[in-house]
């Protein structure tokens, strides 16, 4: 039930800063006198409020003290009904620039006086600013001082003034507690009661005790301000039980409360009221033990009784801490009944709920509270503020913060009421502030970004709504838009689409007038709004550092790859008893394992999401950087409603070297300017609940925002693009070589043999001149025919244009010479055609038709392909890496170098397959032939040449078989390896020597040439050379010397000779290799060509004769060592013979068939001519 109260004469304003302790304290009310600036007097008002206890000089009491600037005069009437409510000192503060205003400035104090004339004890004038005869006057009263900061012994002063209202103070108690009961007592009253008491029998016993009772209760009340707390409590109870007699309620309730006050200062010696500045004691000395002369019941000043039992007289009439709330409860529903006492009523709740505070008993400081929320004092819309603030610190302070939040709102509300003739927006919004703890509010975004909210989002959004209007109307337009930027960023999860549209077109209506910034706004001193990061506009999922492209990225040199690593002292890659303490101290997780490059565009990719039902623009998105000089470029983003996660990418160059930590980012959305710190964003990584992104990437939840990154600048490095005369790969290279390739790709396509030339040009596109080059070619296929076999260059062309200043270009040429071998793609035919052989026996000898070696190169498979099948189909391509390794200038002093790539593929058609090879030996036993089954594989008409032959024409898939005549070649031959001194190796030797070949092939020369085209190249044979043909075309190493007739047998020569006449004939065998050869049996057989391809030797024997032996056993031939064999045959008929020298092993082993090659004569037997 709300009870009103009427504002009538003497009706105090209620004081809310009032606590049970200040019952026993003096008022003394400090005011300016006349005109003083108000910095002068807050400073005198300080140090003068400072002194809140002092000691007295004939008692070991202390005097509590109470100073304030102002007091309603009204108040002071109830002086009587409680005496902590009458002033007791007054102490006026006076500037006067001259002695002649000082009579002024005193009469103005005078008046001041005569207002609390009836109460004032003493009082003091402090003067500033007089000297002079003026400041010379004796006066007690007055004191004198050059200004405000030269109050020298200005607490000395304090003290003197308070120690003169102790002695007023207990004088006056000494003459109530003396008065005796037969004395006529004066019957003290409140304000309002002074019209009841007219006409009231003064000698009835209830007016006698009614006299005695509110006595008693005086008494105590000025007991206690005396520090005789034992007395007061004494003189409580006996007014109490005194006024219950004679039901006087409204005293009954003051005895009632000064007994609670008097066991609140005993239980609670700290107090219970808000805590002041700390308190100055003052330094008065007392009197030594043995001359101080105590009475009964006196406190010393900690509280206690020197007098033993004085002390436990004290703690039997204190109150428990129940019966003082009781007691309370009980003064206050005596103050109920009194609807001119609600003042004092309401302070009683107050009193009470500080000690339910301290007791923590909330829930009975809320029931006091709600009464004082009921009653109605009658105060003014001012008061009326005042009141509500201070009931909102009422229920703060018991805990009750949401309620508090509502009072301190209610109390906003009414500083800018329609009834108020001049809002007070500024105290509205002071107010309003006050309110957000109670919300859950806090104007710290950081204290968001973990994911939880509490609080009720409705009443959180009508308060911050309430800020920022009474913001803009307090008129600071930039406080509005920051708490409009706060509210859409922390309120974001719980608005609307609607609302979201409509907060963010307010937000861009506020900052078209006002830009919102990222500096903190100092609304007053101690409050300071911080700036509002909009890291949920967008919302960031990742931040990243990238990688430079692989031709800006810097790479380690390997003679300084450990520089600056450390070494671990331990042996053992991992210890189990190595604590986790021991980390390096450059194991930073945070940081990035590669390196930018000064001077070089730099990027961080993030990956965002906008939640918001709209397009969302997002400008002037740059980087936030420290620790080295970076130049962040800015970016502009348009990201779809409610999308997905977009990646973006910020570049920056950084300008010094170091390391640079990435700290955020900063951006503008809806003309709020951000600065986005990633410890904010690594906060704010899970999802908010709404945003429907945090199952998307649960990877994106890690290390990329864990914390800001770190990345080392490396000195600036040269920068080098590489191209060259030809056109890019028209498709990408494979994955193996791929990786490498980051300049660019070139692609080149050759017939077989057809050699190419390729220009690259290296052009220094940087800042800083190459000093240093090097290239490497790298095949793609690790096996098998690569592209470094065809491919070549000379070093020195390039090395000699370095160093290759910026915007220089220097030139290399790459030279192609493709000899793959194409015999495995199918292009061979299956020949049965027998007369291609090779054998290493005579052309006719009877061995021949039993041997019939074939040797040949035939594709696998066995399944003969198609002749008419286009080259283009069995294209070959090869693919490489062509790198060039460069560094210069700083960065090539620190140890850093760059890379760039040429993805190089080639693409070779076969021109010229031979498709089947063999040999036949020549009539010269230095020569032999060489039989070659050519293939054109071209769709174009080809003419083929070789060295010392014509040129053959082939069809476009024709196939021609060619007999080529060659030198036999003389090659080493490797040692026995056995011990034996007389062995022979068998015909089988290892793979070809590719040195053999290529010889072989230099000496063939076979040259082709398109002759709708005119492109041209070579032929070679080096892939289809057998062990066995190359046997074949070795230079026999044992050697054959035949004379016949004084004649050196060449091959293909005629030896004549005459009938009937012996004809010397004689063999020389030479052993040029590096082992022993024999046994051998030599025989020399006469023979006739049937020139059929075959030899008859039957019935010979009866046509020539010899002269000698015509056999011989050869023994063992040392290396270089010879053997000679001669006889003479002798002719008995004309004729063309011939003599075939056969060589039989008669060892184990065999030498291989070009070896046991000796030559046949040809000779021609004629009649000699009869002389004439």
């Amino acid at each position: 039930m709300v009870r009103r109260g009427a504002r009538v004469a003497g009706m105090s304003v209620p004081d809310y800063t009032q606590a049970a302790e200040e019952h026993q304290s003096l008022l003394v009310l400090v005011q300016p006198v006349g005109v003083l600036s108000e910095d002068a007097f807050q400073r005198v008002f300080d140090r003068v409020a400072a002194l809140t206890q002092v000691g007295t000089r004939d008692s070991s009491r202390a005097v509590c003290v109470r100073y304030r600037r102002h007091y309603p005069p009204d108040n002071n009437h109830w002086g009587d009904f409680q005496t902590h409510r009458k002033v007791v000192g007054l102490i006026g503060v006076a500037e006067c620039a001259s002695a002649q205003r000082w009579p002024h400035t005193f009469e103005s104090f005078q008046q001041l006086r005569t207002v609390h004339a009836h109460s004032l004890f003493d009082s003091r004038l402090l003067v500033l600013g007089i000297s002079g005869d003026a400041a010379e006057q004796p006066r007690s009263d007055v004191v004198f001082y050059r200004d405000a900061d030269s109050c020298d012994g200005l607490e000395a002063r304090v003290e003197e003034f308070v120690g003169s209202l102790f002695i007023v103070l207990e004088s006056k108690r000494l003459d109530r507690a003396s008065e005796k009961s037969g004395d006529k007592i004066p019957l003290l009253c409140v304000p309002f009661e002074k019209k009841d008491f007219v006409g009231l029998d003064t000698e009835s016993r209830n007016y006698r005790k009614r006299c005695q009772g509110r006595m008693r209760k005086h008494v105590g009340d000025l007991s206690l301000q005396a520090g005789m707390l034992q007395d007061a409590l004494v003189n409580y109870h006996i007014a109490v039980e005194t006024l219950r007699s004679i039901n006087d309620f409204l005293w009954l309730g003051a005895a009632l409360e000064g007994l609670c006050a008097a066991s609140v200062i005993y239980h609670y010696p700290n107090g219970t009221g808000p805590k002041p500045a700390p308190r100055k004691t003052s330094g008065a000395l007392a009197p030594p033990d043995g001359d101080r002369k105590q009475r009964s019941g006196t406190l010393t000043s900690n509280g206690l009784s020197a007098d033993p039992s004085t002390e436990i007289g004290r703690t039997k009439n204190c109150l428990s801490p129940d019966e003082i709330v009781e007691r309370y409860r009980e003064a206050i529903g005596f103050y109920g009944k009194f609807k001119l006492a609600s003042v004092v009523e309401l302070e009683a709740c107050i009193k009470v709920v500080r000690v339910l505070a301290l007791q923590k008993k909330r829930i009975e400081a809320s029931d006091f509270l709600q009464n004082a929320v009921y009653i109605h004092t009658g105060v003014s819309e001012e008061e009326r503020i005042q009141r509500f603030a201070a009931l909102a610190d009422l229920y703060d302070l018991i805990g009750f913060r949401r309620k508090a939040s509502f009072f301190k709102r209610v109390a906003a509300m009414q500083c800018v009421g329609p009834h108020v003739a001049e809002p007070g927006w500024k105290a509205c919004y002071r107010l309003l502030l006050d309110t957000l703890p109670g919300y859950s509010l806090s104007l710290d975004p950081s204290h968001y970004n973990q994911g939880l909210h509490q609080g009720w989002p409705a009443v959180q959004l009508r308060v911050l709504h309430e800020l920022v209007y009474a913001s803009r109307r307090m008129g600071n337009p930039a406080l509005g838009v920051r708490h409009m930027s706060f509210l859409l960023h922390t309120m974001l999860d719980f608005l609307s689409e609607q609302e979201k549209k409509e907060v963010s077109q307010v937000l861009e209506t506020y900052t078209a007038r006002c830009p919102g910034h990222t500096a903190t706004i100092d609304v007053w001193e101690g409050l300071a709004i911080p700036a509002v990061p909009f890291t949920r506009l967008p919302i960031v999922r990742s931040l990243k550092p990238l990688n430079l492209p692989l031709t800006l990225r810097p790479e380690r040199l390997k003679g300084r790859e450990g520089h600056g690593t450390p070494v671990k002292s331990s042996p053992f890659i991992y210890s189990p008893i190595v604590s986790h303490t021991r980390r390096d101290p450059n194991d930073n997780p945070n940081k990035i394992d590669f390196q930018w490059v000064q001077g070089d565009v730099c990027e961080v990719q993030l990956k965002v999401y906008n939640p918001m039902p709209f397009e969302l623009r997002v400008e002037n998105v740059a980087l936030l950087t420290s620790g080295v000089e970076f130049e962040s470029l800015p970016a502009a983003l348009s990201l779809p409603a409610e999308s997905g996660l977009y990646p973006v990418t910020l570049v920056g160059v950084p300008k010094t070297t170091g390391q640079i930590t990435i700290q955020g980012y900063e951006t503008t959305v809806f003309g709020v300017r951000s600065r986005c710190e990633v410890a904010d964003l690594a906060l704010g990584a899970a999802a908010s609940p709404g945003d429907g992104v945090g199952a998307e990437e649960p990877a994106m939840k890690g290390k990329s925002i864990a914390g800001a990154c770190e990345v080392v600048v490396v000195p600036a490095l040269p920068l080098l693009q590489i191209s060259t005369s030809l056109s890019r790969a028209a498709s990408s290279l494979s994955p193996t070589a791929g990786e490498e390739v980051a300049a660019g790709s070139m692609c080149v396509r050759a017939f077989n043999g057809e050699p190419l030339s390729v220009t690259v040009r290296i052009r220094n596109i940087g800042k800083v001149a190459a000093e240093t080059l090097e290239l490497q070619l790298t095949p793609a296929q690790s096996r098998g025919e690569s592209v470094c076999d065809l491919l070549t260059w000379e070093t020195q062309e390039v090395l000699s244009q370095l160093p290759l200043a910026p915007g220089a270009v220097a030139t290399l040429t790459l030279h192609l010479q493709s000899q793959l071998d194409f015999s495995s793609e199918g292009f061979l035919m299956e020949l049965h055609d027998d007369t291609v052989t090779v054998t290493g026996t005579p052309f006719a000898s009877p061995a021949r038709q039993l041997m019939k070696p074939r040797l040949e190169m035939r594709a696998p498979g066995g399944t003969p392909p198609d002749h008419k099948h286009s080259g283009a189909g069995r294209l070959r391509t090869l693919e490489g890496t062509l790198a060039v390794r460069y560094t210069g200038g700083a960065g090539g002093v620190a140890g850093y170098y760059r890379r760039v790539t040429l993805g190089v593929r080639v693409e070779v058609e076969p021109s010229v397959v031979f498709a089947r090879i063999g040999s036949l030996p020549a009539t010269s036993s230095r020569q032999c032939h060489l039989l070659l089954d050519v293939l054109n594989t071209t769709d174009m008409e080809m003419l083929l040449s070789s060295h010392g032959n014509q040129d053959l024409a082939l069809h476009s898939h024709e196939l021609k078989r060619v007999a080529v005549q060659v030198d036999k070649l003389q090659w080493e031959e490797p040692p026995d390896p056995r011990d034996s001194p007389v062995c022979i190796l068998g015909p089988e030797r290892p793979a070809q020597s590719p040195v053999e070949c290529q010889e072989i092939n230099q000496k063939l020369d076979i040259r082709w040439k398109l002759l709708s085209s005119g492109r041209e190249g070579e032929a070679s044979v080096e892939t289809v050379l057998s062990t066995a043909v190359l046997e074949h075309l070795r230079l026999a190493p044992l050697q054959w010397v035949v004379e016949m007739c004084e004649q050196v047998c060449v091959g293909g020569e005629i030896v004549h000779c005459l009938v009937g006449e012996p004809a010397p004939f004689t063999v020389m065998l030479t052993n040029h290799s590096c082992r022993d050869v024999g046994l051998f049996t030599m025989s020399v057989e006469p023979c006739r060509d049937l020139h059929n391809g075959e030899t008859e030797t039957a019935g010979i024997a009866h046509e020539v004769a010899f002269v000698g032996s015509t056999s011989a056993l050869i023994d063992t031939v040392s290396p270089g060592g010879s053997y000679s064999f001669s006889c003479a045959p002798l002719f008995l008929f004309p004729g063309d013979y011939f003599l075939e020298i056969k060589l039989q092993e008669n060892g184990g082993s065999t030498l291989p068939p070009a070896w046991l090659c000796p030559p046949r004569v040809h000779v021609s037997a004629t009649v000699p001519c009869s002389p004439p």
